[in-house]
């Protein structure tokens, strides 16, 4: 069982920067490939950025170049740099950690943090 919890989240202007953070408790996080998703208002959730437990990442267009997620194995935390953030960014953004073993999918999410971009 692995517990996921989001923070970081706020109001910032058009251009500016934010961090998001998950701090997870559990076992074997090394093992889960941790990833942020976003759920703009009154639209599907989407995938912003994974990274797999050997750091190799993978983004969303509509992020690369201005978002950077990173993992910390020891402290078993993730973070979103978020940088040149647009109104579009905004959106409830959730951490979530997936493990397969076997025929075994381990999936779990955190509650989410909003963040809004506007002036």
């Amino acid at each position: 069982q692995v517990r996921l919890v989001e923070s970081g989240g706020g109001l910032v202007q058009p251009g500016g920067s934010l961090r998001l953070s998950c701090a997870a408790s559990g076992s074997m996080f090394s093992l889960y490939n941790m990833g942020w998703y976003r759920q703009p208002p009154g639209k599907e959730r989407e995938l912003v950025a994974i990274i797999s437990g050997d750091r190799s990442t993978s983004y969303a267009d509509s992020v690369k170049g201005r978002f950077t997620i990173s993992r910390d194995n020891a402290k078993k935390m993730v973070s979103l740099q978020m940088n040149s953030l647009k109104p579009e960014d905004t959106a409830v953004y959730y951490c979530n950690a997936v493990r397969v073993s076997g025929t075994t999918k381990y999936d779990f999410w955190g509650q989410g943090t909003q963040v809004t971009v506007s002036s």
